[in-house]
């Protein structure tokens, strides 16, 4: 009996010393707790909105503290306090420049740094745009988009302002009107008070025409307007008469195309080029190349990259990628992982690898769209070179080529994620071309409509250490503001909460204790 009463102490002693321990570890068990949370809330953030919440939080905010000290938040703290610390200085000019078709700057405070380009394939309003908005009911041309069309046609189709005629006037307005319909009154009310108005044919052939055979009958016509005004071809001086004239060749080179007469098409393009050299910056090779391609013609398309692939012309992606085309063609069909990494990649593979790369880093968007990871959209009327913009216009109408290639998808699928090895960080350092711009995703917003998601590079993520510690602290003063506003009814939840947590503890111990001999825990602290 001795030994018995003297052994319990001892085991209420053990008991004692097991409940102290886990209530050091308390703390232990609440961060692995708090870890579940953490993760619950990821699994399931898109059930329950969260970042459409967290979203509407920060505009509710925003707007508050822009109410209140009429300036951004955001905007505020990065000029006051993060550009210092990131060595950063001031600009001489806040506005950004953007290049309208003839080349000339455009003011654009809210995106700088970035040069925005009218795409070369761009579609017919009527025929192409209009039709997708009837189908699916979305817009698939922003504001900002079409904006900077109308500065375009306004510059380029009317000229000196002091020596317009009546009917440039009325068109000149009508470049600026956002509703369709009155923009094509304006222009039947140039052609009412002149019959050879080819501006106003334009417009019409542009946003009238439902069909690409519409939109060229139009075209001709405008054609025949602008000839027949100016009586002789070879009279035409003004920079507005080349200006329309080399636009209306262009979008009935670019009818020829869609109806299918591709040869055509490439003999317009071919004379354009010829009888206009000096307008490289309309890019018109770009839409020679594809005309080329779809012929494939292939050895014709390798001479124009000879020609316009050249290190002191800026670079396109469609330059880039027709280029790692062509060089991927010629190994893809026998191409295969599996023995490239057994014997090596010979010459010919090794170039095709290194012009995909070359490409890659040019945009490092195109990929995704060719390899079908991301669904393709309408391309916009502009795009940015470099941004996601031009990586939808290019895929859009070479996705069917590189297709047609067999083989040159798969290879690009094996080496395309390759580049990115090659480039210590894209924000400071480039490869084969300057860094990589970091106004893309701005620029892209405004050019793409909203229900596309812009593709950004480099993706800005936060360290998983970063986003678990600011978690823990929020939690943490949460827990405290709770505790000093309801102290009371913090501890009844404290309470009940710590005796849940240990009441399966408590129960093993106890279960432990019963089956055990009493002595034991004696023997056991004796050892």
């Amino acid at each position: 009996m001795e030994d018995g009463t003297s052994s319990n102490p001892q085991s209420i002693g053990f008991t004692e010393k097991l409940k102290s321990w886990l209530s050091w570890s308390w703390t232990y068990i609440c961060a692995v707790w708090f870890a579940m949370v953490l993760t619950m809330i990821y699994v399931l953030r898109s059930p329950l909105k969260l970042q459409d919440t967290l979203t509407s939080g920060e505009l509710i905010f925003e707007w508050w503290y822009f109410r209140k000290y009429g300036t951004s938040f955001i905007e505020q703290v990065s000029v006051s306090h993060l550009r210092p610390l990131l060595g950063g200085v001031e600009s001489s000019t806040t506005t950004g420049l953007f290049s309208s078709v003839n080349g000339e700057a455009e003011p654009r405070p809210s995106v700088s740094e970035c040069k925005v380009w009218r795409n070369p394939l761009n579609l017919f309003r009527g025929a192409e745009y209009s039709r997708y908005t009837w189908v699916t009911g979305k817009e698939p041309l922003t504001y900002y988009d079409m904006n900077l069309s109308a500065q375009d046609h306004q510059t380029f189709f009317t000229g000196d302002t002091q020596q317009l005629k009546t009917e440039d006037t009325v068109m000149q307005k009508a470049w600026r009107e956002r509703n369709p319909q009155a923009r094509i009154r304006a222009a039947y009310q140039a052609i009412e008070m002149n019959h050879e108005c080819a501006a106003a044919y334009v417009l019409l052939a542009e946003e009238e025409a439902t069909t690409i055979t519409e939109a060229e009958r139009l075209f001709k016509q405008a054609l025949r307007s602008g000839k027949r005004e100016q009586r002789v071809q070879d009279q035409i001086t003004t920079g507005k008469d080349i200006n329309l004239l080399v636009y209306i060749k262009r979008r009935l080179a670019m009818c020829a195309r869609k109806l299918g007469r591709i040869k055509e098409a490439v003999k317009m393009m071919r004379d354009l080029m010829k009888e206009f050299p000096l307008l490289g910056m309309l890019n018109i090779h770009e839409n020679l190349l594809e005309a080329l391609l779809e012929l494939q013609a292939y050895a014709d398309v390798q001479a124009v990259l000879a020609k316009y692939d050249d290190i002191s012309l800026p670079k396109s992606a469609t330059i880039c990628y027709t280029s790692a085309l062509l060089k991927a063609r010629a190994v893809s069909e026998k191409f295969s992982p599996e023995a490239a990494s057994r014997r090596g990649l010979s010459t010919a593979e090794m170039n095709a690898v290194e012009a995909i790369h070359r490409a890659v880093e040019f945009n490092p968007h195109v990929p995704k769209y060719l390899l079908e990871m991301k669904s393709l959209i309408l391309p916009p009327e502009h795009i940015l070179k470099r941004g996601d913009s031009e990586a939808v216009a290019y895929a859009f109408f070479h996705l069917q080529h590189w297709k047609r290639a067999e083989g040159a998808l798969n290879l690009l699928h094996c080496t395309w994620e390759g580049t990115f090895r090659i480039i210590p960080y894209p924000l400071e350092k480039g490869h084969l071309f300057y860094p990589y711009p970091g106004c893309t995703e701005t620029a892209d917003r405004e050019l793409l409509p909203s229900f596309h998601e812009v593709s950004v590079y480099p993706k800005k993520e936060l360290p998983f250490f970063i986003l678990f510690t600011a978690g823990l602290c929020s939690f943490t003063a949460m827990l405290a503001m709770l505790t000093h506003q309801f102290p009371e009814l913090m501890g009844v939840f404290a309470k009940a909460f710590f005796s849940t947590l240990f009441a399966p503890l408590g129960f093993f111990a106890d279960k432990m204790e019963s089956f055990m001999p009493s002595s034991f825990w004696h023997q056991l602290t004796r050892i």
